[in-house]
């Protein structure tokens, strides 16, 4: 363990250096064509087979057979994620994005840095008694890169090498303390739903609006009845967010629009709740809608699985965190999160484990939170991602 610290700490500019570049040039899901060139050369040059233009062209797999005991050798997948986000940084570092709008505000930059040295690291070592698979996908913002993933084969073995026996995954945690890392079994993170909403009413002139059938109205109240559903249709302890995050409706001031429509999420922890809750707002949208005179109809897309993380692969990453890092370092989170991931799929694929790395450094009293333009992944971070991602590969 202290030759391989050794090693990561020398390639720490190194990585530091890839992390701005990759920084600087954010892309957005789908679209990481200079990102998955930097992965894929960054691969060739250790000399790791792979596998690219997978999930739609940007998708990279990598592979590194066993040196020892290669025909009984387990398969350990470890995953990052490249895309970035629309959001205009506010940052004010000097490897800002120079692709205005587009920013890595959810650290993805120092996902993927982390698996590259990963990759690199165990590449230089004589001994492995696991072959790795290095999962670099694309779109986890909303794109489902990784159910694409899934369904191309790269934890299979139809691409290259062997169906894996676990996978692990890691995000960037800016309320956690450098140095720390924390998980807990079960679900770790909700599902999570695109709801879109149409209220269709009759139009007329706002002075007269006995002439119509507002949508705005109507969607008002719709909004309002599907509070209810966490406060009365699901178990108080259990888990949902039903959250209507955008409302479109009128060009005027003077008119009462034919339509209105809602978007929002839909979370939940168990898919039994989920099933539930899309039923409750099937029918409030469709008879609180009728109520006024006017149809409602929902629709639900894009949905991201419950982030689920297996008994034994993730009892085996607190076993290899604490002797990684150190037994007051590993944490437990006290409950799931509500915020959703895409390294839900592979965890329907084979067993998994996801788990929080710290961000904040013990003089920070507040960081930048995920998803804001002034976020920032912290260096000092990456060695101990690193660190422990090897580890995982060697003994997960």
């Amino acid at each position: 363990m202290g030759l391989l610290r050794a090693a990561i700490d020398a390639s720490h500019s190194l990585d530091v250096e890839i992390r701005h570049d990759l920084h600087r040039h954010p892309e957005l899901g789908y679209a990481e064509t200079r990102t998955s060139g930097v992965v894929r050369n960054h691969l060739e040059s250790q000399k790791i087979d792979l596998c690219g233009n997978l999930a739609g062209g940007t998708g990279v797999l990598g592979y590194l057979p066993a040196t020892t005991n290669p025909e009984g050798a387990r398969t350990i997948a470890l995953r990052a994620d490249m895309d970035a986000l629309p959001i205009v940084e506010e940052t004010g570092a000097e490897y800002q994005s120079t692709n205005r709008g587009v920013m890595h505000a959810c650290g993805h930059d120092g996902h993927t840095t982390i698996l590259m040295a990963t990759a690199r690291a165990l590449s230089q070592m004589p001994e492995r008694p696991n072959n790795v698979l290095f999962v670099f996908q694309p779109a986890e913002e909303g794109g489902a890169g990784g159910d694409r993933m899934c369904k191309e084969g790269v934890l299979n073995g139809r691409l290259m090498g062997k169906t894996a026996d676990v996978i692990y995954g890691l995000h960037g945690n800016p309320w956690i303390e450098l140095g720390h890392v924390s998980t807990r079994n079960g679900p770790l993170m909700a599902s999570a739903t695109e709801l879109h909403i149409t209220i269709s009413g009759k139009g007329s002139h706002a002075a007269y609006p006995h002439l119509g059938i507002d949508p705005i109205v109507v969607a008002s109240h719709v909004i309002t009845a599907l509070q209810t559903i966490a406060s009365r249709s699901v178990d108080p302890l259990d888990s949902v967010v039903v959250t209507i995050g955008k409302v479109e409706a009128g060009l005027a001031h003077n008119v009462i629009p034919e339509k209105a429509h809602l978007s929002g999420t839909v979370r939940t922890l168990q898919d039994s709740t989920f099933a539930l809750v899309k039923s409750r707002i099937v029918e409030i949208v469709r008879n609180v809608a009728a109520a006024f005179g006017a149809q409602g109809e929902a629709e639900f897309l894009g949905s991201y699985p419950v982030t689920f993380n297996h008994t034994e692969p993730t009892d085996r990453f607190r076993e290899v965190a604490r002797a990684t890092l150190g037994s007051q370092f590993v944490h437990e989170e006290a409950a799931p999160s509500m915020g959703a991931e895409d390294f839900s799929f592979y965890g329907r694929e084979v067993p998994a484990c996801f788990y929080f790395l710290g961000l904040r450094s013990p003089e920070q009293t507040t960081y930048p939170n995920l998803h804001s333009p002034r976020f920032d992944f912290n260096d000092a971070a990456i060695p101990v991602g690193v660190e422990l991602m090897c580890e995982l590969a060697l003994n997960g």
